[in-house]
């Protein structure tokens, strides 16, 4: 089986590639460079499918810098909020329909590349927050990606049901690379340890019982 991944370098993508790979699959990974203020994840993305044999391609999406408008993610000007994520506090790091902009392009080139399917590392614990994670979108788009081109390719989103320990639980048993993932949105040289993502990465590893390998500043 042939499948695309959406894969930002990430804990849950990282995670998902190396499942993928332990079933045997096909893997093609996708990572996009929309101007995000952790541009650090394209490093770590590449550093992980270079270790896992998986072809990869960044995707230059800089140009819609100007149509994001104003978010903490591609707006230098708007800081990362520190803490545990809250609708209120995160709504600053809602890039507009980011995932509806990626997982398009990705299925384009899934049906480019004759893939079965294409696969994104969204969990449970996404879409109290973000709108384009809700399992109501994902099954409107997988319906969408379906009938795109007249060779069917699924939509798989297999942590939809797993919270983030769950996926880190998992990550450790198959031995996947999550010491070169990278979640921080601030991108300095090591993980703050304040943002949200941060805060979420450390509890994840807590709540999985299972050693975090991640350098922190604080």
């Amino acid at each position: 089986m042939k499948t695309a991944v959406v894969f930002s370098g990430g804990l849950d993508s990282t995670v998902l590639l190396a499942k993928l790979v332990s079933e045997g699959r096909e893997c093609l990974a996708l990572t996009f460079d929309y101007g995000q203020r952790h541009a650090r994840e394209i490093e770590s993305a590449r550093a992980i499918a270079a270790l896992l044999g998986i072809r990869h391609h960044v995707a230059d999406l800089r140009a819609l810098i100007p149509l994001w408008g104003s978010n903490s993610l591609t707006d230098h000007a708007v800081a990362v909020p520190d803490g545990h994520y809250t609708e209120e506090r995160m709504k600053t790091t809602v890039v507009p329909g980011r995932n509806l902009v990626f997982l398009s392009v990705a299925a384009a080139w899934a049906i480019a590349e004759k893939c079965d399917s294409l696969a994104y590392g969204a969990h449970s614990g996404d879409h109290t927050i973000y709108p384009d994670c809700r399992p109501e979108f994902a099954d409107a788009l997988a319906a969408a990606v379906a009938l795109a081109d007249w060779r069917r390719v699924e939509l798989e989103r297999p942590f939809v049901t797993m919270d983030k320990a769950a996926v880190a639980r998992l990550g450790a048993a198959l031995g996947a690379p999550m010491a070169l993932s990278w979640s921080c949105y601030k991108g300095g040289k090591l993980h703050c340890g304040r943002c949200a993502t941060c805060v979420e990465r450390r509890e994840a590893f807590e709540k999985a019982a299972v050693p975090d390998p991640t350098d922190y500043e604080t």
